[in-house]
């Protein structure tokens, strides 16, 4: 990206009563110009065309730049947002990775404020916070390809490591999914007596372990079978399970127990 385009955001509420996006998107820009201006057509338009596909065909139907497109409209209502969209996509990579990048890095692309990162942030959360509902308070083992998708959005594109530990009941249904600790690029300190401590409080009987490797490579280390060996042992102690311990990469897993190392 040659050129240095300046992006002007609006922090917009989350919030409003249900209007037309055309008007909702034009009184945004009076309000940025302050005066009686419309929308150049030609964004008003593009826009529009824009949210006409997305609804015909849905997000698959659409490069990664136009989804980023439709996240950015709110943030930045008056302006041509596709080329801010594009060196997102440059600095990170793809969509996955720019909702998923720290506030501070998204900060330093030129064009990005606190209007751009609110909306990037909020679209993130609630891919998070969908992928969770569909495992959260059901049997783990019977919905194994959903849980592995909630494992995907909630950890692949980390930049440090963090360990989870989904707990169980005796049905084998989630009942908590817990951040147990958040570490550096290539580790992240665990406590088994705190894993246990914590199942004894949730009356959990079995555990899945969930790391991520920020490399994109999740071959496990020797540190990680160490450490899993030792998480173990504590539950045998305990009459807990391990059912799995599973290291999320970018676009892969690795399963301990499939591997044959739990």
């Amino acid at each position: 990206m040659g050129t240095n385009h300046a992006f002007h955001e609006a922090p917009l509420p989350l919030f409003s009563s249900v209007s037309r996006p055309a008007e909702d998107e034009t009184l945004a820009a009076v309000a940025l110009s302050g005066s009686a201006g419309r929308l150049p057509s030609y964004i008003a338009d593009h826009r529009a065309r824009l949210r006409e596909r997305f609804m015909q065909g849905g997000a698959a139907a659409m490069p990664d730049y136009e989804m980023l497109e439709l996240v950015l409209f709110r943030a930045i209502p008056r302006q041509d947002v596709k080329p801010l969209a594009r060196l997102l996509l440059d600095r990170f990579g793809d969509f996955n990775r720019v909702l998923s990048a720290p506030p501070a890095r998204l900060a330093e692309v030129t064009g990005v404020g606190p209007a751009v990162i609110q909306e990037l942030k909020i679209v993130e959360a609630a891919a998070q916070r969908l992928a969770r509902a569909r495992v959260m308070h059901r049997p783990v083992l019977t919905s194994w390809d959903a849980l592995l998708d909630y494992c995907h959005t909630a950890m692949a594109h980390g930049e440090v490591e963090q360990f989870r530990v989904l707990y169980l009941d005796r049905k084998n249904v989630l009942i908590a999914d817990e951040e147990q600790a958040r570490g550096t690029v290539d580790h992240v300190p665990v406590y088994p007596r705190e894993i246990m401590r914590r199942a004894l409080e949730l009356n959990a009987s079995a555990l899945i372990l969930v790391h991520n490797h920020p490399s994109g490579d999740p071959t496990p280390s020797q540190a990680d079978i160490t450490v899993t060996r030792r998480i173990q042992a504590a539950a045998e102690v305990m009459g807990l399970i391990i059912h799995d311990h599973l290291i999320i990469g970018r676009s892969r897993e690795l399963s301990f127990r499939s591997q044959g190392l739990l």
